[in-house]
């Protein structure tokens, strides 16, 4: 008997241990966080083409504040007289007497460049003199948007005048 005796405990013990076992109350996981929802094409046309839009209002207004936060620190915009960063782009528009009777964009279309890049096109008309001179009454122009860290920036706008 005593040679079985640590067999009968041992087999005893798993016994127990199994009999007694209490289901451990588990904490309950937390629901892992929902996956935003996948922008669509549509939805991205519709938050530049805003964008965009408030451009051509500040524009209108002389009012320089929308291009100091939302063109890209190393923004390039293209024109008849050449190139020019965000620096010459807000002082050519402050600077320059221009009133803008009238506006309206239309056409908008937008090219996913890649997640993060887009090319916005549209066609501008518009009433307006720029240091006395009229300047073309419709326009055809694309504009290069980036998001950076979620954010919206205009990296590039040009304009082409209309046949």
């Amino acid at each position: 008997m005593k040679r079985h005796l640590p067999l009968a405990a041992l087999a005893l013990f798993v016994f127990a241990s199994v009999c007694l076992a209490q289901p451990q109350a588990t904490a309950s996981p937390s629901p892992a966080p929902k996956p935003k929802p996948a922008v669509t094409k549509a939805q991205i046309l519709k938050k530049l083409s805003a964008m965009e839009t408030k451009f051509w209002e500040a524009w209108k207004n002389k009012d320089s504040k929308p291009f100091q936060a939302t063109l890209a620190s190393d923004s390039i915009m293209v024109g008849d007289s050449g190139t020019a960063n965000k620096a010459a782009a807000i002082k050519d528009l402050t600077e320059m007497a221009c009133d803008v009777r009238s506006y309206s964009l239309s056409d908008w279309k937008l090219t996913m460049i890649n997640s993060g890049a887009a090319l916005l096109t549209y066609k501008g008309t518009q009433d307006a003199t720029c240091g006395g001179t009229a300047i073309p009454g419709a326009v055809w122009a694309s504009s290069i948007w980036v998001n950076r860290g979620g954010r919206w920036q205009a990296l590039s706008h040009q304009e082409t005048p209309a046949k």
